[in-house]
């Protein structure tokens, strides 16, 4: 067959493998992509990645949730394992009723908000005092500062009950509160790191300026560091709140004979009694259904809080540096 010629000497022979290796550069662009983060192939494997991630972390809330909505013939069905075939919301009230709710409630909100605001002010200003100011034995104290991070709280548990045990702290919420007054707590020197990092990073014209004003230390960390460390409170008293108001271990210590305790503590007393009803023969087949209801009555409120400061969250973790 003969090829006919086109203007410019350009063959249809020529034309055609012209327009499938253009066909096929657009496509090696479309699946690897101009560069490494932007082709198709790569997408599909971080897609692949975070849902596998994002399933690790929500299959132990999909069981709670459809555990805690079961009623008997649900629960003996083996057929039901996932979705039930009816709702039954009697479990969160003998839940609620077995943790008393409403005042453990109160009393974890009261004892979390507490910490967390005496944690935001002690920590800013000791962050601040490492990042802006000058005094003696700054990199000792430096050096102090992340040994109390690393170090575990086990190894100083012993010495702390017993000087609150002279205190006459014991079974009280001080144990908890007054050293947060300190900047220390639970977590204190991560949240000193945090704000150490934060006034690090902002121009040391700032002070000079309020120097110039006649502000001393207080008056500049005040009227001039605080106000502006806005993303860095936010993360600091979203982890504060949320790690004190879980935080088992503390409470359970300085306050294992206390009436009046936090929520945590009414859910470890509850488990006992369970097991201990299991034990004498009188474990029912609800147990199970309960303690996912229970569960789920302790963590509601820290997953509103998060609907709700969820943009201010990421932002104040975005600009303290936290996810470098």
């Amino acid at each position: 067959m003969k090829i006919e010629r086109k203007p410019g000497g350009i063959t249809l022979n020529k034309l055609s493998e012209n327009s499938w290796h253009i066909r096929k550069q657009h496509w090696k662009y479309r699946i690897l992509g101009t560069e490494m983060d932007k082709g198709l192939l790569f997408k599909a494997i971080i897609y692949i990645i975070l849902i596998n991630i994002a399933f690790i972390y929500i299959k132990p809330i999909l069981y709670m949730l459809t555990t805690m909505v079961k009623d008997a013939k649900n629960i003996l069905d083996p057929s039901v394992i996932w979705v039930p075939r009816s709702i039954f919301l009697g479990h969160l009230q003998e839940a609620s009723e077995m943790l008393n709710y409403g005042k453990s409630f109160l009393i974890s909100l009261s004892l979390a908000s507490a910490v967390a605001i005496l944690q935001v002010f002690s920590c800013a200003m000791a962050g601040y005092a490492f990042a802006r100011l000058d005094f003696p034995f700054k990199k000792l104290w430096g050096t102090l500062l992340l040994f109390t991070f690393i170090m575990p709280p086990q190894v100083t548990i012993l010495p702390s009950i017993m000087l609150f045990k002279e205190f006459g702290w014991m079974n009280t919420f001080l144990p908890m509160v007054i050293p947060a007054l300190f900047g220390h707590g639970l977590k204190g020197a991560l949240f000193v790191i945090i704000y150490r990092s934060f006034y690090s990073t902002l121009p040391k014209e700032l002070d000079e300026a309020a120097r110039i004003d006649g502000a001393g230390p207080f008056r500049m960390f005040f009227r001039v560091m605080f106000p502006i460390s806005r993303s860095a409170t936010i993360v600091v008293i979203l982890f504060s709140f949320v790690w004190n108001w879980n935080d088992f271990y503390f409470p359970s210590l300085y306050m294992f004979t206390a009436e009046n305790v936090p929520l945590s503590i009414t859910l470890a007393r509850m488990a006992g009694e369970m097991e201990l009803a299991a034990g004498a023969g009188e474990i029912t087949v609800y147990a199970e259904a309960i303690k996912m209801a229970a569960s789920f009555l302790i963590i509601m409120p820290l997953l509103v809080l998060y609907l709700f400061a969820q943009r201010w969250f990421i932002e104040g973790v975005e600009r303290t540096g936290l996810v470098e």
